[in-house]
């Protein structure tokens, strides 16, 4: 009896080679762009202690309240799949005491994430994201640095539709007044509100800024703005970060419903959308987090960040055709007999940094011919049990019998490597 076939998780998805030549492309871009700019890589686990994310990320958010992969590694300590990746980078700063470092110490990350969310198009519970974190440094120069590396990126990869929104969260002691008159202005309208929004009236009355439902959504266009409520350094330093991220001539608008839907944000928040993704329009944003290492565990010391979506990315760029890797030399077989100085040659060409493919299939002359076209493979060599080769140049057609032992000299000599 066959058995039932078996599909990769809801939510997930397999990166096949296509799409993985399009994602290492993004990659590529990213490492250049950022790497060029002083950040390092770093790699942090896939899974940290669910106390990091709950402290961190903090306990009211969708994120932790609902979206966190949990579980008990068996020894009673609860572990979470990282759902965001500011606050392991943060945790290792700290861990590995980068305080001692030059500052702001920089880093840049690629990896997966995962958060129990609605699937739908460039959203995945599993999903890639590339971030950069400055950490160390108050400067709204910081600020206006990474938001202008992260524009280079979306430009360079042809994200059509970009718009970026810009506002400032101030500090906590400039925010906690504004919430006491948010809060207020939420009861005074509590019947109109949704059930989810009027439950978190207490714990964060800003994430009603980005509630969907209709109700909500009108009593939030009499709602205070908290940019009339910053305190004058948090207005001068929002002032600077806009002058700068100007003079780079990157075009922005200030947003002053704009939130993050994570708690340690102070100060700058950004986004940057595209318009070719319709009302799930995010692609990537960050912001200051001039509090986060002190939550988890550090001396106070100022940040700043962001995340961008590589499934969003992939969503809203231009389509551009990936080129298959080069292939020098494909090694064919005249007989079963020519398969061990066959797969000597190809080893040879591989050590002497040839990309070399071998006849793997069992396919006749002719057809081994037509797959090295299909490869784009620069020159063929057929070999036979006695070790004798004969090498076409697939460009001009030319053809001249060699022994195995000359071939990878001679492509060589005429690729000017020798």
């Amino acid at each position: 009896m066959s058995q039932e076939r078996l599909q990769a998780p809801r939510g997930t998805y397999d990166v096949l080679p296509d799409e993985a030549a399009a994602r290492a492309a993004v990659e590529a871009v990213a490492r250049r762009v950022l790497e060029g700019a002083g950040y390092r890589r770093i790699e942090t686990p896939a899974f940290e202690q669910t106390e990091l994310f709950a402290r961190g990320v903090g306990a009211s958010t969708d994120i932790v309240r609902k979206e966190m992969y949990s579980f008990d590694d068996g020894s009673g300590r609860s572990l979470t799949l990282r759902p965001e990746g500011t606050a392991p980078v943060v945790r290792a700063y700290v861990e590995h005491g980068m305080h001692k470092l030059p500052q702001p110490v920089k880093h840049w990350y690629l990896g997966p994430f995962f958060r129990a969310e609605r699937p739908q198009a460039g959203r995945f519970r599993q999903f890639w994201q590339v971030g950069a974190e400055a950490i160390g440094a108050e400067d709204p120069a910081v600020d206006a640095e990474l938001i202008v590396l992260l524009a280079s990126i979306l430009q360079e990869l042809e994200v059509t539709g970009v718009r970026l929104r810009i506002a400032s969260l101030g500090t906590p002691a400039a925010r906690a007044a504004y919430r006491d008159e948010l809060r207020a202005h939420l009861r005074a309208h509590e019947e109109r509100l949704s059930v989810d929004v009027r439950d978190r009236i207490d714990l964060n009355p800003l994430r009603a800024f980005d509630a969907d439902d209709p109700g909500t959504r009108a009593v939030m266009e009499t709602a205070p703005r908290l940019l009339d409520h910053l305190s004058q350094e948090d207005a001068e330093h929002f002032a600077a970060v806009r002058a700068l991220i100007a003079a780079a001539g990157v075009v922005y608008e200030v947003d002053p419903t704009l939130v993050r839907g994570l708690d340690y944000y102070t100060r700058t928040v950004f986004e940057f959308t595209s318009d070719a993704l319709g009302a799930q329009s995010g692609v990537g944003g960050g912001g200051r987090y001039d509090g986060l290492v002190e939550l988890v565990g550090g001396a106070a010391t100022p940040g700043c960040g962001w995340a961008a979506g590589i499934e969003r990315i992939r969503l809203a760029a231009v389509t551009q055709p990936v080129a298959e890797p080069p292939v020098d030399l494909f090694v064919g077989l005249a007989g079963t007999d020519a398969r061990p100085p066959a797969f000597a040659l190809a080893d040879e060409a591989r050590r002497a940094r040839l990309a070399a493919q071998l006849e793997l299939a069992g396919r006749s002359l002719k057809g081994q011919l037509r797959h090295a076209g299909r490869l784009g493979a620069r020159y063929v060599a057929i070999v036979d049990g006695a070790g004798v080769t004969q090498l076409r140049d697939m460009d001009s057609g030319a053809q001249e019998e060699l022994s195995s032992g000359e071939v990878v000299a001679r492509i060589l000599r005429e690729r000017g490597m020798a």
